[in-house]
């Protein structure tokens, strides 16, 4: 029997990823000009960007928003599954940041698709135009149940939302936690589970990422 240890849940996740996603020119590249920029890793895994890629066509979403840019890895998967006539507006806040996602997702083909609005999300979703299908939220965990209220303002009965980043290594269900990150996941969840507008559920997840998870909610 294999261990369940954080190099095992690795293991299999390359193994999920190399059976299911295979490799694409386009995405690996996106990844390289990140690292070389510099940028954190905390893009979503292979299997979770292929997870965003399926959900926008299965969803039949042609209008997405995301919050949280980064070196624009995630944002590639889901204009490119809007379609030729669809659209993926996509959240920086750091200019660098959005340089680099700007040259990338031109370089897989799909820049007028995306269109990036660099700025603090809080003061970006305001300027929006309603009508998204799709919301993606992957940026300062304190802030999420701001994000969550855009995503229902922003969205109408149907949207699919995604929270990602809620197990926080089980932090999640330590009530001595004094950690912003774990209690704006917590405030997230608790909003998904009650406020009126959102009929949610969540996953754990074990991987590349470790022990993590998302949660994914429809409007009502």
């Amino acid at each position: 029997m294999v261990d369940s240890t954080p190099a095992n849940w690795r293991a299999a996740d390359d193994f999920l990823a190399e059976t299911l996603v295979g490799h694409d020119p386009a995405l690996e590249a996106a990844l390289a000009a990140q690292r070389d920029a510099g940028m954190p890793e905390i893009e979503v895994a292979p299997v979770a960007g292929k997870l965003l890629n399926l959900l926008v066509r299965m969803s039949g979403a042609r209008r997405v928003l995301e919050i949280g840019t980064l070196g624009g890895y995630s944002t590639i998967w889901m204009a490119r599954a809007v379609g030729e006539q669809g659209r993926v507006v996509t959240i920086e806040a750091e200019a660098a940041n959005a340089e680099v996602a700007r040259a990338s997702i031109d370089a897989a083909g799909i820049g007028d698709r995306v269109d990036i609005r660099v700025g603090r999300a809080v003061d970006v979703l305001p300027t929006l135009v309603a009508g998204f299908d799709l919301v993606f939220i992957d940026a300062d965990k304190e802030s999420n149940t701001a994000y969550l209220d855009w995503a229902a303002k922003l969205g109408h009965p149907g949207t699919v939302v995604v929270l990602d980043n809620i197990g926080r290594d089980g932090e999640i269900v330590n009530p001595d936690t004094v950690d912003t990150k774990v209690l704006g996941t917590l405030e997230g969840l608790r909003m998904l589970g009650e406020d009126p507008r959102f009929d949610a559920t969540a996953l754990q997840t074990v991987g590349l990422k470790g022990w993590d998870g998302i949660a994914i909610a429809l409007v009502v």
